[in-house]
Protein backbone atom coordinates (compact mmCIF):
# COMPACT_ATOMS: atom_id res chain seq x y z
CA UNK A 1 0.00 0.00 0.00
CA UNK A 2 1.18 3.31 -0.63
CA UNK A 3 1.06 5.84 1.43
CA UNK A 4 0.96 9.48 1.66
CA UNK A 5 3.04 11.87 3.74
CA UNK A 6 1.21 13.95 5.79
CA UNK A 7 1.96 17.45 6.59
CA UNK A 8 2.79 18.90 9.96
CA UNK A 9 -0.73 20.59 10.20
CA UNK A 10 -3.29 17.62 10.06
CA UNK A 11 -6.72 18.04 8.63
CA UNK A 12 -9.56 18.41 11.89
CA UNK A 13 -10.92 14.89 10.80
CA UNK A 14 -7.72 13.50 12.15
CA UNK A 15 -7.61 15.08 15.61
CA UNK A 16 -9.90 14.70 18.15
CA UNK A 17 -9.30 16.10 21.49
CA UNK A 18 -10.52 16.95 24.98
CA UNK A 19 -9.15 19.33 27.33
CA UNK A 20 -7.06 17.44 29.88
CA UNK A 21 -6.70 14.21 28.18
CA UNK A 22 -4.07 13.57 25.37
CA UNK A 23 -5.28 13.27 21.74
CA UNK A 24 -6.71 10.21 19.58
CA UNK A 25 -5.03 10.90 15.92
CA UNK A 26 -5.84 8.87 13.06
CA UNK A 27 -8.88 9.04 9.85
CA UNK A 28 -9.08 5.50 9.31
CA UNK A 29 -12.25 4.27 9.23
CA UNK A 30 -11.70 1.71 11.95
CA UNK A 31 -10.37 4.84 13.50
CA UNK A 32 -13.53 7.25 13.14
CA UNK A 33 -15.76 4.42 14.10
CA UNK A 34 -14.38 3.99 17.57
CA UNK A 35 -14.53 7.87 18.05
CA UNK A 36 -18.37 8.03 17.32
CA UNK A 37 -18.87 4.74 19.34
CA UNK A 38 -17.21 7.00 22.17
CA UNK A 39 -19.43 10.01 21.08
CA UNK A 40 -22.32 7.69 21.23
CA UNK A 41 -21.92 6.00 24.49
CA UNK A 42 -20.35 8.67 26.70
CA UNK A 43 -23.28 10.55 27.93
CA UNK A 44 -25.16 7.11 28.98
CA UNK A 45 -24.47 5.20 32.54
CA UNK A 46 -24.53 1.80 30.83
CA UNK A 47 -21.20 -0.47 31.56
CA UNK A 48 -18.59 -0.83 28.96
CA UNK A 49 -16.11 -3.51 28.25
CA UNK A 50 -13.07 -2.36 26.13
CA UNK A 51 -11.95 -5.20 24.13
CA UNK A 52 -8.58 -4.83 22.19
CA UNK A 53 -4.91 -5.84 22.17
CA UNK A 54 -1.79 -4.79 24.18
CA UNK A 55 -1.03 -1.38 23.26
CA UNK A 56 -4.58 -0.51 21.61
CA UNK A 57 -5.03 2.49 23.91
CA UNK A 58 -7.74 0.80 26.32
CA UNK A 59 -7.27 2.99 29.05
CA UNK A 60 -7.50 5.95 26.61
CA UNK A 61 -10.69 5.11 25.24
CA UNK A 62 -11.79 4.52 28.74
CA UNK A 63 -11.16 7.90 29.91
CA UNK A 64 -12.24 9.61 26.85
CA UNK A 65 -15.45 8.21 27.70
CA UNK A 66 -15.60 9.44 31.41
CA UNK A 67 -14.73 12.73 30.00
CA UNK A 68 -17.56 12.78 27.87
CA UNK A 69 -19.82 11.54 30.43
CA UNK A 70 -22.21 13.45 33.12
CA UNK A 71 -19.26 11.99 35.22
CA UNK A 72 -16.80 14.52 33.97
CA UNK A 73 -16.21 16.86 36.94
CA UNK A 74 -15.93 13.68 39.22
CA UNK A 75 -12.69 10.82 39.45
CA UNK A 76 -11.63 8.77 37.30
CA UNK A 77 -9.93 5.55 39.25
CA UNK A 78 -8.23 2.92 37.20
CA UNK A 79 -7.58 -0.61 38.97
CA UNK A 80 -5.13 -2.84 37.25
CA UNK A 81 -6.53 -6.17 37.95
CA UNK A 82 -3.32 -8.13 37.15
CA UNK A 83 -1.83 -6.59 39.79
CA UNK A 84 -3.04 -7.96 43.29
CA UNK A 85 -5.22 -10.98 44.33
CA UNK A 86 -7.31 -12.77 47.17
CA UNK A 87 -7.89 -10.63 50.22
CA UNK A 88 -5.33 -7.62 49.97
CA UNK A 89 -7.29 -7.28 46.47
CA UNK A 90 -10.87 -7.26 47.34
CA UNK A 91 -9.48 -4.84 50.30
CA UNK A 92 -7.65 -2.60 47.64
CA UNK A 93 -11.21 -3.28 45.74
CA UNK A 94 -13.82 -2.46 48.41
CA UNK A 95 -11.68 -1.32 51.31
CA UNK A 96 -11.47 -3.04 55.21
CA UNK A 97 -11.98 -2.12 58.72
CA UNK A 98 -8.94 -1.16 60.87
CA UNK A 99 -7.89 -4.61 62.67
CA UNK A 100 -9.44 -7.02 60.26
CA UNK A 101 -6.45 -8.34 59.14
CA UNK A 102 -2.65 -8.13 59.62
CA UNK A 103 -1.46 -4.71 58.70
CA UNK A 104 -5.03 -3.50 58.31
CA UNK A 105 -3.68 -0.19 61.06
CA UNK A 106 -6.25 2.05 59.80
CA UNK A 107 -9.68 1.66 57.98
CA UNK A 108 -9.35 2.42 54.04
CA UNK A 109 -11.97 3.52 51.77
CA UNK A 110 -11.15 0.99 48.68
CA UNK A 111 -11.55 2.12 45.05
CA UNK A 112 -15.11 1.66 44.59
CA UNK A 113 -15.72 4.12 47.46
CA UNK A 114 -12.91 6.36 46.01
CA UNK A 115 -14.83 6.55 42.93
CA UNK A 116 -18.30 7.52 44.22
CA UNK A 117 -20.10 9.64 41.73
CA UNK A 118 -17.07 9.38 39.42
CA UNK A 119 -15.87 6.28 36.82
CA UNK A 120 -14.19 3.15 38.30
CA UNK A 121 -12.04 1.80 35.44
CA UNK A 122 -10.95 -2.27 35.58
CA UNK A 123 -8.12 -3.08 33.73
CA UNK A 124 -7.79 -6.58 32.37
CA UNK A 125 -10.88 -7.87 33.89
CA UNK A 126 -10.51 -11.16 32.60
CA UNK A 127 -7.92 -11.61 35.44
CA UNK A 128 -10.31 -11.02 38.26
CA UNK A 129 -10.06 -14.24 40.63
CA UNK A 130 -14.07 -16.42 40.57
CA UNK A 131 -14.09 -15.52 44.09
CA UNK A 132 -13.99 -11.44 43.40
CA UNK A 133 -15.71 -11.70 40.21
CA UNK A 134 -18.69 -13.01 42.48
CA UNK A 135 -18.09 -10.00 45.05
CA UNK A 136 -17.71 -7.64 42.04
CA UNK A 137 -21.22 -8.80 40.50
CA UNK A 138 -22.70 -8.46 44.64
CA UNK A 139 -21.18 -5.10 44.07
CA UNK A 140 -22.60 -4.16 40.81
CA UNK A 141 -26.13 -5.67 41.47
CA UNK A 142 -26.40 -3.94 44.98
CA UNK A 143 -24.40 -0.64 44.19
CA UNK A 144 -23.14 -1.02 47.31
CA UNK A 145 -20.00 -2.34 49.02
CA UNK A 146 -18.92 -3.80 52.06
CA UNK A 147 -15.20 -3.42 53.50
CA UNK A 148 -13.23 -6.15 54.40
CA UNK A 149 -13.56 -6.97 58.78
CA UNK A 150 -17.53 -5.12 58.15
CA UNK A 151 -21.27 -6.46 57.75
CA UNK A 152 -22.29 -2.45 57.22
CA UNK A 153 -23.21 -1.91 53.24
CA UNK A 154 -22.05 1.63 51.76
CA UNK A 155 -23.46 3.09 48.73
CA UNK A 156 -21.73 3.79 45.89
CA UNK A 157 -22.74 5.22 42.76
CA UNK A 158 -20.27 4.26 40.37
CA UNK A 159 -19.82 3.98 35.96
CA UNK A 160 -18.37 0.91 35.78
CA UNK A 161 -15.36 0.62 32.90
CA UNK A 162 -13.59 -2.81 32.08
CA UNK A 163 -10.90 -3.44 29.48
CA UNK A 164 -9.45 -6.74 28.19
CA UNK A 165 -7.38 -8.06 25.82
CA UNK A 166 -9.18 -12.03 26.03
CA UNK A 167 -12.38 -13.12 24.63
CA UNK A 168 -14.53 -13.14 28.09
CA UNK A 169 -16.92 -14.59 26.35
CA UNK A 170 -15.21 -18.07 25.27
CA UNK A 171 -14.03 -17.85 29.17
CA UNK A 172 -17.57 -17.98 29.79
CA UNK A 173 -18.03 -21.18 27.94
CA UNK A 174 -14.67 -22.28 29.65
CA UNK A 175 -15.73 -21.53 32.96
CA UNK A 176 -13.17 -19.04 33.78
CA UNK A 177 -15.30 -16.28 33.81
CA UNK A 178 -19.16 -15.88 35.31
CA UNK A 179 -21.47 -15.56 33.00
CA UNK A 180 -23.66 -13.41 35.10
CA UNK A 181 -21.01 -10.73 35.44
CA UNK A 182 -20.12 -11.12 32.17
CA UNK A 183 -23.95 -9.74 31.02
CA UNK A 184 -24.16 -7.37 33.52
CA UNK A 185 -20.50 -5.66 32.59
CA UNK A 186 -20.79 -6.08 28.61
CA UNK A 187 -23.88 -3.95 27.47
CA UNK A 188 -21.77 -2.54 25.17
CA UNK A 189 -18.48 -3.39 23.90
CA UNK A 190 -16.62 -1.44 22.31
CA UNK A 191 -13.29 -3.00 20.48
CA UNK A 192 -10.24 -1.15 19.47
CA UNK A 193 -8.54 -2.39 16.01
CA UNK A 194 -5.16 -3.28 16.42
CA UNK A 195 -2.29 -0.50 14.37
CA UNK A 196 -1.88 -3.58 11.50
CA UNK A 197 -5.69 -2.89 10.31
CA UNK A 198 -5.53 1.54 10.46
CA UNK A 199 -2.40 1.36 8.48
CA UNK A 200 -3.20 5.02 6.78
CA UNK A 201 -2.82 6.60 10.37
CA UNK A 202 1.00 5.39 10.99
CA UNK A 203 2.67 8.53 9.27
CA UNK A 204 0.25 10.67 11.60
CA UNK A 205 0.86 8.85 14.58
CA UNK A 206 4.84 8.83 13.95
CA UNK A 207 4.78 12.40 13.09
CA UNK A 208 2.35 13.11 15.98
CA UNK A 209 5.17 11.13 18.34
CA UNK A 210 8.09 12.88 17.01
CA UNK A 211 6.61 16.20 17.41
CA UNK A 212 6.23 15.32 20.90
CA UNK A 213 9.75 14.62 21.18
CA UNK A 214 10.95 17.50 20.03
CA UNK A 215 8.80 19.43 22.28
CA UNK A 216 10.06 17.69 25.16
CA UNK A 217 13.65 18.74 24.33
CA UNK A 218 12.86 21.62 22.83
CA UNK A 219 14.76 20.78 20.14
CA UNK A 220 13.68 21.83 16.16
CA UNK A 221 11.23 18.63 14.81
CA UNK A 222 12.56 15.70 12.96
CA UNK A 223 10.78 13.91 9.93
CA UNK A 224 11.06 10.61 8.70
CA UNK A 225 12.18 10.15 5.58
CA UNK A 226 10.67 8.34 3.03
CA UNK A 227 12.26 4.97 3.03
CA UNK A 228 11.90 5.14 7.24
CA UNK A 229 8.25 5.94 6.73
CA UNK A 230 7.72 2.50 4.36
CA UNK A 231 9.47 0.45 6.56
CA UNK A 232 7.09 1.33 9.76
CA UNK A 233 4.11 1.31 7.38
CA UNK A 234 5.21 -2.42 6.51
CA UNK A 235 5.86 -3.62 10.35
CA UNK A 236 3.00 -5.48 11.54
CA UNK A 237 3.23 -3.83 15.05
CA UNK A 238 2.66 -6.57 17.72
CA UNK A 239 2.84 -3.66 20.38
CA UNK A 240 0.39 -1.72 18.33
CA UNK A 241 0.73 2.10 19.48
CA UNK A 242 2.25 1.84 22.30
CA UNK A 243 5.16 0.14 20.41
CA UNK A 244 5.30 3.26 17.53
CA UNK A 245 6.09 5.54 20.48
CA UNK A 246 8.47 3.60 21.58
CA UNK A 247 10.40 3.32 18.22
CA UNK A 248 9.78 7.06 17.46
CA UNK A 249 11.09 8.27 20.97
CA UNK A 250 14.32 5.64 20.03
CA UNK A 251 14.73 6.89 16.44
CA UNK A 252 14.80 10.41 17.57
CA UNK A 253 16.98 10.22 20.25
CA UNK A 254 19.36 8.18 18.36
CA UNK A 255 19.14 10.24 14.80
CA UNK A 256 21.92 13.03 14.32
CA UNK A 257 19.88 15.28 11.86
CA UNK A 258 17.05 16.41 11.64
CA UNK A 259 16.04 13.23 8.83
CA UNK A 260 15.27 10.19 10.29
CA UNK A 261 16.59 7.75 8.00
CA UNK A 262 16.57 3.68 8.15
CA UNK A 263 19.45 3.43 10.50
CA UNK A 264 17.97 4.93 12.97
CA UNK A 265 15.11 2.25 13.39
CA UNK A 266 15.31 -0.39 15.60
CA UNK A 267 16.78 -4.02 14.32
CA UNK A 268 13.49 -5.75 15.29
CA UNK A 269 11.52 -2.86 13.18
CA UNK A 270 13.49 -3.39 9.87
CA UNK A 271 13.66 -7.14 10.49
CA UNK A 272 9.98 -6.98 10.22
CA UNK A 273 9.91 -8.71 13.75
CA UNK A 274 11.22 -12.07 12.61
CA UNK A 275 13.61 -11.72 15.44
CA UNK A 276 11.36 -11.29 18.56
CA UNK A 277 8.23 -13.54 17.33
CA UNK A 278 8.54 -16.58 19.42
CA UNK A 279 5.78 -18.33 18.22
CA UNK A 280 7.16 -19.29 15.05
CA UNK A 281 10.14 -21.53 14.40
CA UNK A 282 13.30 -19.63 14.76
CA UNK A 283 14.41 -18.13 11.45
CA UNK A 284 17.82 -19.30 10.27
CA UNK A 285 20.96 -16.60 10.03
CA UNK A 286 20.40 -16.64 5.95
CA UNK A 287 16.62 -15.81 6.42
CA UNK A 288 17.01 -12.96 8.92
CA UNK A 289 20.56 -11.69 7.01
CA UNK A 290 18.17 -12.19 3.29
CA UNK A 291 15.46 -10.24 5.38
CA UNK A 292 17.47 -7.63 6.08
CA UNK A 293 19.76 -6.93 2.88
CA UNK A 294 15.56 -6.58 1.20
CA UNK A 295 14.78 -4.09 3.79
CA UNK A 296 18.23 -1.89 3.16
CA UNK A 297 17.73 -2.24 -0.30
CA UNK A 298 13.85 -0.91 -0.30
CA UNK A 299 14.62 1.70 2.17
CA UNK A 300 17.52 3.24 -0.18
CA UNK A 301 15.73 2.45 -3.18
CA UNK A 302 17.88 0.03 -4.38
CA UNK A 303 21.34 2.13 -4.50
CA UNK A 304 23.80 -0.50 -3.48
CA UNK A 305 26.65 1.59 -1.56
CA UNK A 306 24.00 3.48 0.43
CA UNK A 307 22.42 0.01 1.40
CA UNK A 308 25.46 -1.27 2.23
CA UNK A 309 26.08 1.94 4.38
CA UNK A 310 22.41 1.36 6.27
CA UNK A 311 23.94 -2.60 6.96
CA UNK A 312 27.69 -1.46 7.76
CA UNK A 313 29.02 -4.01 5.64
CA UNK A 314 31.61 -3.49 2.60
CA UNK A 315 29.42 -2.85 -0.56
CA UNK A 316 31.40 -6.13 -2.23
CA UNK A 317 30.16 -8.16 0.59
CA UNK A 318 26.80 -6.88 -0.16
CA UNK A 319 26.86 -7.83 -3.41
CA UNK A 320 27.91 -11.44 -2.19
CA UNK A 321 24.57 -11.67 -0.48
CA UNK A 322 22.67 -10.47 -3.19
CA UNK A 323 23.85 -12.94 -5.17
CA UNK A 324 23.42 -15.65 -2.81
CA UNK A 325 19.77 -14.94 -1.56
CA UNK A 326 19.35 -14.73 -5.98
CA UNK A 327 17.63 -11.45 -5.35
CA UNK A 328 16.33 -9.22 -8.15
CA UNK A 329 16.30 -5.75 -8.28
CA UNK A 330 12.46 -5.71 -7.65
CA UNK A 331 12.93 -3.46 -4.37
CA UNK A 332 12.31 -0.66 -5.96
CA UNK A 333 9.06 0.36 -4.66
CA UNK A 334 9.64 4.05 -3.47
CA UNK A 335 12.22 6.29 -2.13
Amino acid sequence: MQMKRENSTRSAESVWKWSGIDRFIGRSPAFQSVIETIKTIAPRECPVVVVGETGTGKEMVARAIHARSCRAESVFVPVDCTALSGQLFESQLFGHMKGSFTGAISDTLGFFRAAHNGSIFLDEIGELESGLQAKLLRVLQELSVVPVGSTKPYPVNVRVICATNHELRQMVLDGSFRADLYFRLNVVQLELPPLRLRKEDIPILADYFLEKQAQLYNEPLKRLSAGALKILVDYDWPGNVRELANVMEHAYVISASSHITPSSLPTEILTGGILLDSEKAFPSLDKVNERLVIRALQAVNGRKMAAAKLLRIDHRKLARLIKKFNLQPTWKQGS
